[in-house]
């Protein structure tokens, strides 16, 4: 998931770069959503690891 927001930020900035304002704001709306999804889900993970983990010691 934090890939498609990484590629749908730089096809925001190229497209920002030249000049098609439409489809940067666009895909930079999608990069953001993705990316605050992807900041959820790791932190459930890693509650949810913290919780659940086995205790090496």
């Amino acid at each position: 998931m934090l890939r498609y927001a990484l590629i749908f930020l730089v096809v925001a900035l190229i497209a920002g770069a030249l000049g098609f304002g439409g489809i940067a704001g666009a895909a930079s709306g999608i990069a953001t959503i993705l990316f605050y999804i992807f900041i959820v889900l790791f932190v459930v993970g890693l509650i949810m690891h913290l919780v659940n983990g086995r205790r090496v010691l």
